[in-house]
């Protein structure tokens, strides 16, 4: 990466809301969105050169397609300039983002949007979860169940307790600690709930088995949102510094990225991984080439970790695949409290999709919004103390789609 590229700004809407009990849907979340983003990059809308759309099921959950120019439709300002939309399941938005990052880096623009976005609450919650099931193949998983996800993150429990007799208990207390982060985050959509004593442990009146393997606090939820950042090449970061009497290196940028892919089905990636150090090898790779990309030798590098929590095994298998203690000991990493917000290395101090909700279009971006927010500072109640350079894992599907980026201040 010898262009580096800059986050200027960001903005979340808040993952609690119900848009369409608003009578509102998704062009509204864009919208707030978008104005949200370029208040934070303290730009005008005319500064937009290029838009980069992340959504992955507009067209079920909506009837909705073509939403990249929908961004101009409700921001007016953004008329006549080139869109796009992209979609790799609940990782859409990151490769929204890469694809606006080698734009920049090949120089064809200076200033890019990228929103990523997804209205789910408009269908019943069962209904809404049943419309995922599209980013499997469909009809070709062979998994007897009712919910696809649960029931393949369930798989990935079972495959860690077979290999290395992992504890149902440190499930648990990853979604207690998720629960617990979301608290501080003001667009959380958990962060008012109460949960009830005894929720997290493996029991079947407290916490029921939605499919083998995964109870219902295991899950994230169903959830409406939009998130927009405003990606720029070094120049023109530079010349807005100068404007706004920043420092350059107190920009966030993009250090490294990684981005590999697997075989849809499930099950063969699974079985492929039979006698490996990791369950997902390729997963495993997009982390260490991001890294490399960063100029890292490994965690040492790194203050946290925004990590795809879609299920607590989910977010056990990142802890797994980053190294964070040994083979078959990533147990020890929950145990220790490491991936506690003043850990050795905090993981989701946002509360993860666990705790903030899981737009599926928009998670991508979620992530690179809240690391902006912790490397400059300005996390409030979730800040991570002296954080400067964290990492994102973004993951759709089953590990088919999986990116990963290393974002600071700094050099």
């Amino acid at each position: 990466m010898n262009k580096p590229t800059f986050l200027l700004g960001a903005y979340q809407t808040d993952f609690a809301r119900a848009w369409s009990r608003e009578g509102l849907d998704f062009s509204h979340m864009i919208e707030e969105a978008v104005r949200g983003a370029l208040a934070d990059a303290q730009l005008d809308a005319s500064a937009i050169e290029t838009i980069h759309v992340g959504n992955a099921m507009g067209e079920i959950y909506r009837g909705q397609g073509h939403m990249g120019p929908v961004v101009a439709q409700v921001i007016p300002e953004l008329r006549g300039l080139p869109s796009s939309r992209h979609e790799g399941a609940c990782a859409s938005s990151s490769l929204a983002m890469l694809a606006a990052t080698a734009e920049i880096e090949a120089g064809r623009y200076d200033v890019a949007l990228v929103v990523g976005v997804e209205e789910e609450k408009n269908l019943p919650g069962a209904e809404a979860s049943m419309v995922q099931n599209s980013a499997g193949w469909v009809g070709r998983e062979d998994l007897d169940c009712r919910f696809m996800w649960p029931a393949v993150f369930g798989r990935v429990a079972k495959e860690y307790s077979e290999r290395e007799d992992l504890d149902r208990r440190y499930l648990g207390r990853i979604a207690e600690i998720n629960y617990a982060n979301a608290k501080g985050n003001p667009r959380a959509q958990t962060r008012a709930w109460t949960i009830a004593e005894g929720a997290f442990a493996a029991d079947d009146a407290t916490n029921p088995e939605v499919e083998p393997g995964t109870r219902r606090m295991d899950c994230t939820h169903i959830s409406d949102g939009a998130v927009a950042v405003v990606v720029v090449s070094e120049r023109f970061a530079a010349e807005h510094a100068a404007r706004t009497g920043q420092s350059l290196s107190a920009i966030p940028r993009i250090k490294g990225w990684g981005h590999r892919g697997a075989g849809i089905r499930f099950l063969d990636k699974l079985e492929g991984s039979r006698g490996e150090r990791y369950l997902m090898p390729h997963l495993r790779q997009a982390i260490t080439d991001a890294w490399g990309r960063a100029g890292l030798a490994g965690l040492d590098g790194l203050d946290g970790v925004e990590t795809h929590d879609c299920f607590t095994s989910t977010e056990y298998l990142a802890i797994d695949h980053f190294g964070l203690a040994g083979a078959g000991q990533a147990w020890k990493a929950v145990e220790e409290g490491w991936i506690e917000r003043d850990g050795k290395l905090p993981f989701n101090a946002s509360g993860g999709l666990i705790g903030i909700g899981h737009p599926v279009g928009a998670t991508g971006t979620r992530m690179v919004h809240d690391v902006m927010r912790q490397v400059t500072g300005t996390a409030g109640g979730c800040q991570i103390e002296g954080a400067r350079t964290m990492q994102t894992l973004n993951i759709g599907g089953s590990c088919a789609t999986v990116v990963s980026l290393v974002i600071g201040t700094g050099e």
